[in-house]
């Protein structure tokens, strides 16, 4: 096994090796299997172009590109063309994808379900990255020591995310793996300087006994350092608090005193859940509440605004909070309120991270790991905790403003202010033009909270539609503003964003919406439910629910007019589940059937996640035009061999001069195209024999019938006839010749091989030969063309009537060409590979040496003449 094979095995055993790590994350475990064969591909397109050869970058682009075909094939075959070659469609599955692997990593406890294509495809297209760089760096590169640092980054994303017991033990399969990779580059670098003697005793049939002495050295000290790294870390102390004590210790630091919660998105786990087509209850909720179409459980609130969507700001935690929790921010007690005990009961698939209830909540009984959010009044499940079949008592506070108590509500604190009024400078201006026009005649913050209400629910002429295009960019709020067509996301994100512009504190508020009553007295809460509105702060009351959206939950009563005539629509406004009157358009999660979700990646959802509409209307022609071309480049690519080939040997067989001063040339190239036709039939060429030889072995190899021989000797003879005669005269029917012996050959070979000689000719390796040739040359010229400064030693010094002084002189020179032989004698120009055309000195794009290079009288080659030029 050659030095190279070693190499590449050990990259991707190191690679798999690694990647065991990541075991204990996704289940089943099946993953591995099909990791290990994609990159035993990618490695063995590495072993190949590294075997032609082919440039450095050239091989790695090769490989990049197979796994971004190997990927294409298993993520997006029916966006691709043909299957493979990913195009605008096929781009936008990855980004779907990858976006639900990021919210699958959030809402899932470990080890996560091998199901979610989004986790399949960052778990197998990481390793297979990972594994590019390792075999980039170790074997094309020949440097396996910075090969580690990737292998590294992998084994180091396993262990921060494994909580288990045993990582330990996938520590010590990675490491083994990196030190298998050492050994060897090891190896294979000692293997250079010679026979490497390590004195191990022969068997009786002479082969070695054991392993050389430097191998054995080598894997001693690696068992040895292994056994280091895993018994020196038992007796050091542990490292426990600090900076990393929040990050480290899941979603609260510490045992209960404090830490944070980072702006991680909490609904993702409901955006995958709303496309079913079955509504699934989700929580069974019993509750003392009179009215239980106000009963909104909320999850948490998003307060900060970066100009696409709302998301939750990084907030301190703290313990549960055992009895009454503290009274809401702003609350006054000249306010109406009411506590309610409610019982809550979540279904066994449903594991959310952020605990659904009333607001305010007022006190909490409910067992596991949980921690608590002040000034939102949430609780967020601590190292894994959620939701999933618990059953929990709330408690909370059924507050009833007056639309008085909010009218005449002072102004708020300016730390309040501060916090829930910033907007992004991206907001398009004509969000607070709008804010300003619907609001104009209002007399105080809760009239123009109202008319906000008001405008989106009932007199602005918006549509609740659940199909709307969804995307993100900072003209969407403007875009919905003008379209008038959306669902609840957008609802609530654009009259929060015009509220802050009015100068009123706002938020989104992400949950569900008051679900369906059953005959049992229960309300089951269903997907459908997921919702999100708007909430205001005012001082006195705190933060207060408004409802922009039609046709969903209910108008709260303090925003609604006393008098008898009024067109706003009754307080109770029922969910979907429940609606009498239908919405103009139907439901995502009603319309979008499997076959849908399974070719676009999913439909729209009623999420509270989902970003704001784009203003990008499609994508541009030139953008289609250059994935077509690049397509057409892609299908063209492997045909580019044959078309190649078909174009040299028109070139060469073609048309050509009559006259003496043509023959050499014509005679030249008809000789080459013989011999590359018999090469790409198998019979690979011999620069060691003459012109006469090579025409004997190819008959002989070909088993050439008379005619045929007889015309590949005719050529031969043609050839030693230009270069020997005193006056080179051109040979009449040596293109017809050639085409009999190419014929002849075609006869004579496999199926297999006449395929190959027409899309995959052998012959077609000359182009990137020719192509290091010329980067080599081009090199040679460079470094002649730099200066070399030498101190002249005593004879130089002599010589320029400067010696005996004893003073160094710099002397300035140009380097020397430098020589190059290559086999039986024949001379090469600086930088060029050697010569592969049977009986002709030469370099390896088959051309033959420029005049002045010779080949030596030694039998080998054709000696005495300079080599004339033969054209492309």
């Amino acid at each position: 096994m050659s030095g190279r094979v070693r190499l590449t095995l050990g990259a991707w055993a190191a690679t798999l090796m690694a990647a065991c790590a990541l075991l204990p994350l996704v289940k089943p475990a099946t993953w591995i299997v099909q990791v290990a064969f994609l990159l035993a591909v990618q490695a063995g397109v590495g072993a190949a172009a590294r075997r032609v050869p082919l440039a450095r970058p050239l091989t790695v682009a090769a490989q990049a590109m197979v796994t971004v075909l190997l990927l294409t094939f298993l993520f997006a075959r029916e966006q691709a063309l043909a299957g493979l070659v990913p195009g605008p469609d096929a781009l936008d599955r990855f980004e779907v994808l990858l976006r639900q692997g990021g919210d699958d990593i959030a809402r899932y406890a470990i080890p996560a379900p091998l199901e979610s294509d989004g986790i399949r495809l960052m778990l197998i297209g990481g390793v297979l990255i990972i594994g590019l760089l390792v075999d980039t760096l170790a074997v094309t590169f020949r440097s396996a020591a910075p090969a580690g640092l990737p292998l590294l980054a992998l084994y180091s994303v396993a262990a921060g995310l494994s909580d288990g017991g045993t990582d330990w033990l996938w520590f010590l399969v990675a490491a083994a793996g990196y030190l298998m990779l050492l050994l060897a580059e090891g190896r294979d670098r000692l293997s250079q300087w010679g026979r490497v003697f390590g004195g191990a005793p022969r068997t009786a049939g002479g082969e070695p006994s054991g392993a050389v002495a430097p191998v054995r050295t080598g894997r001693r000290i690696g068992v040895v350092a292994l056994g280091i790294a895993l018994v020196v870390p038992l007796g050091l102390p542990a490292m426990n608090g600090g900076l990393l004590d929040s990050v480290g210790a899941g979603a609260g630091g510490g045992t209960g005193g404090g830490g944070t919660i980072s702006a991680v998105n909490p609904l993702v786990s409901l955006r995958d859940n709303l496309n079913v087509d079955e509504d699934r209850q989700v929580l069974s909720v019993k509750t003392k509440m009179a009215d239980v179409s106000d009963l909104y459980l909320r999850i948490v609130s998003l307060d900060e605004f970066d100009g696409t969507t709302w998301k939750p700001a990084r907030r301190s935690i703290t313990a549960v909070p055992d009895g009454t929790f503290p009274t809401p921010i702003g609350l006054g007690s000249e306010v109406k309120r009411t506590e309610v005990d409610t019982t809550i009961t979540a279904a066994g698939w449903y594991g959310q991270d952020w605990l659904p209830m009333p607001y305010p909540p007022s006190g909490v009984d409910i067992r596991g790991n949980w921690r608590y959010e002040p000034l939102g009044m949430t609780l967020v499940g601590d190292h894994g905790q959620n939701t999933r079949g618990l059953t929990y008592q709330v408690k909370s506070l059924d507050v009833q403003p007056t639309a008085e108590q909010l009218a005449s509500a002072a102004p708020p604190p300016a730390a309040i202010v501060r916090d829930f009024t910033e907007l992004p400078d991206s907001l398009p201006a004509v969000v607070a033009r709008t804010a300003r026009q619907v609001t104009a005649d209002a007399a105080n913050p809760y009239d123009q909270a109202v008319k906000l209400q008001d405008w989106f629910a009932v007199t602005g002429g918006f549509e609740y539609d659940t199909q709307v295009q969804v995307g993100s960019g900072s003209e969407g709020i403007a875009r919905f503003l003008k379209d008038k067509q959306g669902f609840c996301v957008h609802f609530s994100f654009a009259m929060a964003a015009m509220a802050r512009s009015l100068g009123i504190p706002a938020r989104v508020a992400v949950g569900f919406a008051p679900g369906t009553p059953q005959a049992d007295g229960s309300v089951s809460v269903g997907l459908r439910d997921a919702h999100a509105w708007p909430e205001l702060y005012f001082e006195g009351v705190g933060w207060t629910r408004f409802e922009p959206t039609p046709n969903r939950g209910s108008m709260p009563p303090y925003t609604l007019p006393e008098s008898p005539g009024s067109s706003l629509p009754d307080v109770v406004r029922p969910s979907e589940t429940s609606s009498a009157a239908p919405s103009p358009t139907p439901s995502t999660s009603e319309s979008c059937t499997p076959v849908q979700r399974k070719l676009d990646g999913g439909c729209a959802s009623e999420s509270p996640q989902a970003a704001l509409p784009t203003g990008d209307d499609g994508p541009k022609w030139y953008a289609i035009l250059a994935w077509a071309l690049a397509g057409l480049a892609v299908l063209a690519l492997p045909l580019a061999p044959m078309l190649w080939r078909r174009r040299t040997r028109a070139v060469r067989l073609g048309a050509h001069g009559r006259s003496d001063a043509d023959a050499v040339p014509h005679t030249l190239a008809v000789w080459q195209e013989l011999t590359d036709t018999a090469w790409d039939f198998g019979i690979a060429p011999d620069e060691s024999q003459t012109p006469r030889k090579a025409a004997a072995r190819i008959v002989r190899l070909g088993s050439l019938d008379t005619t045929a021989a007889a015309s590949v000797h005719r050529v031969a003879n043609a050839v030693e006839q230009v270069l020997y005669a005193p006056q080179p005269r051109p040979t009449p029917g040596l293109t017809d010749d050639v085409r009999r012996a190419a014929a002849s050959l075609s006869a004579g070979a496999g199926r297999g091989t006449r395929l190959r000689a027409v899309l995959a000719p052998r012959s077609t390796v000359r182009v990137v030969w020719a192509a290091s040739a010329w980067w080599s040359g081009v090199r040679e010229r460079a470094l002649a063309l730099r200066p070399t400064w030498r101190k002249a030693s005593g004879q130089q010094a002599g010589l320029t009537g400067r010696g005996g002084l004893g003073r160094a002189e710099l002397m300035r020179r140009p380097k020397p060409p430098v020589s190059d032989s290559g086999r039986s004698g024949l001379v090469r120009a600086p930088g060029r590979p050697r010569c592969v055309c049977p009986g002709l000195a030469g370099d390896a794009s088959g051309f033959p040496s420029p005049p002045g290079e010779h080949a030596p009288e030694d039998g080998g080659g054709l000696a005495g003449k300079p080599s004339p030029g033969l054209p492309p």
